[in-house]
């Protein structure tokens, strides 16, 4: 049995790190397992262009089956790794082939976490992860005149807009008192909330929702709440969160909390096993322990890491973690991680003073060093503040809020 780097997931993670390690000089066999069909490709357009019709698999995909085929990567896509045996060091394959691996590389990504009480093949009910949820709501949107959101996160406020956009009118629901809490600061929320408005979304905050009725025979909802009334939708989409699948280093014995364990160089509990991207739960450099981030760098990040850990080559550098939006024609960029600041800087291309209202940015500092910026339609500012937090540099807060950066 020929062994060698198998890969077990289809994602960015995986892709960038059968790339890097061919960069690296990695001349042993590679082989890619995906449960889906397609090819690795970008997951943030699901939600933005692919659901408006401006992109399709193609313009999507990050590799051609030309490069797969270049570098000597084999590529099963369409079928799922069922079982890890890490004494012998086999995958088991649902068709019931076996591989033997050297290296083995966990990038099974994550998957949306369901609404309780409504099962999953509800009909005209939607999760975004996939480039098959995608088609499908793609399709449900063309014919929908009323959309029901539950969740005001990145998935959430991006459908929202797509579908505005499409002329679907659009109700969000989210628990929390404000939009993606869990991504952004409140100043930058409450533009975020108005731009939705602005565009006839209705948004309900804070929202209390007692029971969601599925009319089978005409695939409508009726969202009950406790406070905001009772509506009916003819489409409803959830987008609350995402876990990582976790089952198989579960099932191998592998150390996991909420996602797998890995290291500074994302090795697992077993030295042969890594996993990379969504799936894992890092002892960070930088951040330390229970370190998970669901964002295209974070995976092209790691996917290096382990690369390098696996020809024995030195460590990249830590990099600044970044995050990004497109909403009705708005660029938000997100870098760093806003935790224990102490100082709150808003700069801004029209002035008004404690609040961003046009585009601009939020500054938050901890001892005079930013540790995160959030820009709207200010890309200088979002490259001078990943410069910033990179370099960890000094910054006066006065200063920064009326002078012009310095790149």
């Amino acid at each position: 049995m020929n062994r060698g780097v198998v890969v077990l997931g289809g994602g960015q993670a995986a892709c960038q790190l059968v790339a890097s390690l061919r960069q690296m000089k990695y001349d042993g066999t590679l082989t890619m397992i995906g449960d889906e069909h397609a090819l690795p490709y970008q997951r943030p357009p699901l939600s933005k262009g692919f659901l408006k019709g401006e992109a399709d698999i193609a313009s999507i995909s990050l590799r051609t089956a030309e490069f797969y085929q270049k570098i000597g990567c084999e590529m099963r896509m369409g079928v799922r790794a069922v079982s890890i045996n890490r004494e012998s060091q086999i995958v088991e394959l649902e068709n019931g082939d076996s591989l033997g691996y050297e290296c083995l590389v966990l990038a099974t990504g994550a998957r949306p976490k369901t609404y309780p009480g409504l099962p999953i093949e509800t009909k005209n009910l939607h999760y975004l992860r996939t480039l098959a949820h995608a088609g499908q709501l793609s399709e449900s949107l063309s014919k929908a005149k009323k959309l029901a959101i539950i969740g005001a996160g990145y998935v959430g406020m991006e459908v929202a807009a797509s579908a505005r956009q499409l002329g679907v009118e659009v109700s969000i629901f989210e628990t929390a008192p404000r939009v993606m809490l869990r991504s952004v600061g409140p100043q930058l929320a409450s533009i975020i909330q108005d731009i939705h408005t602005r565009h006839g979304v209705r948004l309900n905050l804070s929202a209390e929702i007692k029971e969601i009725k599925h009319d089978a025979l005409k695939g409508s909802f009726t969202i009950v709440t406790g406070t905001h009334g009772t509506d009916d939708f003819d489409l409803l989409v959830i987008g609350i969160g995402a876990q990582a699948n976790t089952e198989l280093a579960v099932g191998a014995g592998i150390g996991c909390g909420y996602g797998i364990l890995v290291d500074a160089s994302c090795r697992t509990s077993d030295p042969a096993v890594f996993a990379i991207g969504d799936c894992s739960e890092q002892n960070h450099p930088i951040y330390g322990p229970g370190f998970r981030l669901e964002s295209v760098q974070n995976a092209v990040d790691q996917a290096k890491c382990a690369a390098a850990a696996i020809v024995g080559g030195p460590q990249p550098p830590p990099s600044v973690p970044w995050f990004w939006s497109d909403q009705y024609g708005h660029r938000v960029q997100v870098a760093g991680l806003p935790r224990h600041h102490d100082v709150c800087v808003i700069r801004e291309q029209t002035a008004n003073e404690g609040a961003l209202t046009n585009a601009g940015s939020v500054w938050y500092l901890k001892d005079r060093k930013v540790v995160s910026v959030e820009t709207l339609d200010a890309p200088k500012d979002f490259m001078v503040g990943r410069s910033y937090i990179k370099n960890n540099t000094e910054v006066d807060a006065e200063r920064l809020a009326k002078e012009e950066l310095l790149a």
